[in-house]
């Protein structure tokens, strides 16, 4: 039996809240459905950190697309919203998903909104999800904005699936050949210590640096390999700090061409949600909020939020960015220019179609230069070791 805390209505219109044991999500509904209450929310009553891994197991981001496809394309076809809701249940494999939706079917029957019943999903579903769907409930354009919502969860997981994609087989080289140097020179080098002692011939410096290398990760290899793993943990631990990620997340801003990088893609990530919220008549100021979310350096996301103060208190949009020196100088001009036309919106679409592609095309060059960098990089190391070896070898042999 599992634990449920459920927030019902009563015939009286009264608001009531317990704790109900039952097998299922749906067993919970319809036993509270038969001592007459409106059922307004069911979830398991488990720790902040079950239900955070709970939710992640209801809703993966590949499942979190089709679910917004199916459901947008059932609204487009004139389903009513409830028998949306009951089909996708139905037809959900796996059991944490079918109780989400019977969860979300509950509290639509109940009375409540999608926007609403999806927000106390909260780790679920997104400001940026929750507010296009708002705005289409609003305007009755639910199975439209869910639609472009679809859209555009889906060109954000394709573009991290190809880069998955494309780093994998880097991944594997660079573990590959990082093993095989490790294994040379903790092991194989420190077998010629000896050999070369007896021979009693002076060595060169090279061949004296490889075996001062690999007698020191034979002996100490482990003890660096845990200061490394223990550095790293207390960086990792540093960075929860915000203020130490935002001044990190400006020094790499200021990295040249990597900085340059790292600038578009949050670029065209904040033109693309705000220009989709803007689409749907979202306001400008919560749009810049909800944006300001999205972005994953935190050097732009302070700028995007002292952006917002001088839009609220009546400064022009991209005034306001280009005081912040953050934001990309083509992009500044763009929304200036959307704002004059009146067509901020579709002018940040097209920001976002056009850093979307600089962004493709960069990585797509530096993927494929990637690879034989790495290549020649590993095979240089593997030939100065050997050489290392052969020196002293090869100048007894001389002088014999």
């Amino acid at each position: 039996m599992i634990r449920f805390r459920y927030q019902a209505i009563d015939g009286q219109g009264q608001r009531q809240a317990g704790h109900f044991l039952a097998e299922s999500h749906a067993q919970v509904i319809s036993g509270l459905q038969s001592q007459g209450l409106w059922v307004v929310d069911v979830r398991a009553a488990q720790g902040h950190w079950h239900r955070m891994v709970g939710a992640r197991r209801q809703l993966d981001q590949a499942a979190l697309v089709h679910f917004t496809e199916q459901l947008a394309t059932l609204l487009e076809a004139g389903q009513p919203l409830e028998s949306a809701l009951a089909l996708q249940a139905r037809q959900a494999s796996r059991q944490p998903q079918r109780e989400l939706l019977e969860g979300l079917l509950a509290q639509v029957k109940a009375g409540a909104s999608l926007s609403s019943a999806m927000g106390r999903q909260s780790k679920l579903f997104s400001p940026f999800y929750l507010s296009l769907v708002r705005a289409g409930e609003a305007t009755g354009t639910l199975g439209d904005a869910l639609a472009q919502l679809a859209v555009y969860l889906g060109r954000a997981q394709a573009q991290r699936s190809e880069l998955i994609s494309a780093l994998i087989y880097p991944a594997f080289l660079v573990a590959g050949v990082l093993g095989s140097l490790t294994l040379l020179l903790a092991y194989v080098v420190p077998q010629f210590v000896p050999v070369f002692s007896d021979l009693g011939i002076a060595l060169p410096m090279l061949t004296e640096a490889i075996l001062w290398l690999g007698e020191g990760l034979a002996r100490w290899g482990l003890f660096a390999a845990l200061c490394l793993a223990i550095c790293i943990c207390c960086a990792l631990l540093a960075l929860l700090d915000p203020h130490r990620r935002q001044a990190l997340d400006a020094w790499l801003l200021r990295r040249g061409a990597f900085g340059v990088f790292l600038q578009a893609l949050d670029t065209a990530r904040l033109a693309q949600t705000l220009g989709t919220l803007l689409d749907k008549r979202v306001a400008l100021l919560a749009s810049l909020d909800i944006a300001r979310q999205v972005a994953s350096n935190r050097a732009m996301q302070a700028a995007l939020g002292r952006a917002a103060d001088e839009t609220r208190e009546g400064a022009p949009l991209a005034v306001a960015l280009a005081r912040t020196g953050v934001f990309p100088e083509l992009a500044v001009h763009m929304i200036g220019v959307g704002e004059q036309s009146g067509q901020l919106d579709s002018m940040l679409l097209k920001l976002a179609h056009i850093y979307d592609k600089q962004n493709q095309t960069r990585i797509k060059r530096f993927m494929a230069a990637l690879v034989p960098t790495l290549t020649l990089v590993m095979t240089l190391l593997v030939a100065l070791i050997m050489l290392a070896i052969l020196l002293p070898l090869m100048s007894l042999t001389s002088n014999i």
